[in-house]
């Protein structure tokens, strides 16, 4: 099962009805600041957190588990250092990666060799939790760049 496109949508409409609302409550000086588009410009597009099929732990079904970062922009994004985790710590760390513009990487759980478009993280065990966890893209510097929730009652982004 993989987070829908439609459930993106509505919670991008939520965010900018939040922040339109938030923006009448601020100062005038904190008015004037320039919005600030509603998703980051590199952000999680895309979750496949139940592999297809049997959960046996192969190499094929561990990679067949997976998340998607984007860059929206027109420039490549030096994702460096960059973090992808769990809500049980799991933690990928992107090493020497460039995310060239308006594309996408796929970042498999399993063990494979890392390309422009598909990247892994090595591992010989499921992260992602089929019944609710969050996946937290997090800047070299520790700032939450983007997440994504799923499960009872985690429906949404952060």
């Amino acid at each position: 099962m993989s987070v829908s496109s439609s459930v993106r949508r509505m919670t991008a409409v939520g965010a900018i009805a939040a922040a339109v609302v938030g923006a009448v409550a601020l100062p005038a000086a904190a008015a004037q600041q320039p919005a600030h588009l509603a998703r980051a410009s590199v952000y999680i597009s895309k979750v496949q957190y139940d592999s297809p099929g049997r959960d046996d732990r192969s190499n094929r079904s561990l990679n067949a588990e997976w998340v998607d970062v984007t860059n929206s922009t027109r420039k490549a994004v030096n994702l460096d250092r960059w973090t992808l985790r769990d809500d049980s710590g799991h933690t990928y760390t992107f090493r020497h990666f460039s995310l060239a513009p308006r594309a996408t990487v796929r970042v498999h759980t399993g063990i494979g060799r890392n390309t422009r478009s598909d990247l892994y993280q090595d591992q010989r065990n499921y992260v992602w939790n089929n019944n609710g966890d969050t996946a937290t893209l997090r800047t070299d510097r520790g700032r939450v760049d983007d997440a994504v929730s799923w499960g009872r009652d985690r429906g949404h982004r952060h």
